[in-house]
């Protein structure tokens, strides 16, 4: 097996919005996704590729797609991004049969490389529901240090839910 993690190009970044709009409600619920905050599939899609044709250092979203043999299994996306100091990962392994088996923390490693390398940042925050366990332990395994665990909308897509914030400085 051979794992690649890069910078999605515009024409990938339809990966992520298919991801939600074919994930199941149960899915969706444990991600602390709201389906009825998806934005118009157009605009969204359009959104994201010209988030890619952005120089880096003026995107809002920086995504990441990985990769085994050449097919996608997941991605990352960076938000909240301030260059040089700090941004927020999201992490989605989109092949259900992938989940679970600990490919998730070696992606998430190269993410954070990318990102630290990328942004320039000093520290980088992911806050995933606190009650779905995989994304936490993968963080965990990824070297991230728990902060704390607190309620919050942490994006535009999320209800109202307690979340576990995790970071990883350099």
């Amino acid at each position: 097996m051979t794992l690649t993690v890069r910078e999605m190009t515009a024409a990938e970044t339809d990966l992520i919005v298919e991801y939600f709009l074919h994930s199941t409600p149960e899915h969706l619920e444990m991600l602390g996704v709201d389906p009825t905050r998806f934005p118009p599939v157009a605009s969204w899609r359009e959104r994201l590729r010209r988030e890619c044709a952005l120089p880096v250092e003026h995107q809002s979203v920086v995504p990441v797609i990985w990769l085994s043999d050449d097919q996608p299994i997941g991605f990352s996306t960076s938000d909240k991004i301030v260059h040089g100091e700090q941004a927020h990962m999201h992490l989605h392994v989109i092949d259900p049969g992938r989940r679970h088996q600990g490919i998730g923390a070696e992606c998430v490693r190269r993410s954070v490389d990318l990102y630290f390398d990328r942004l320039k940042l000093k520290r980088l925050f992911c806050e995933p529901h606190a009650f779905n366990v995989a994304p936490n332990r993968t963080l965990q395994k990824a070297g991230f240090k728990y902060l704390k665990t607190h309620m919050t909308v942490p994006g535009p897509l999320n209800f109202h839910q307690a979340v576990t914030r995790w970071v990883i400085e350099r």
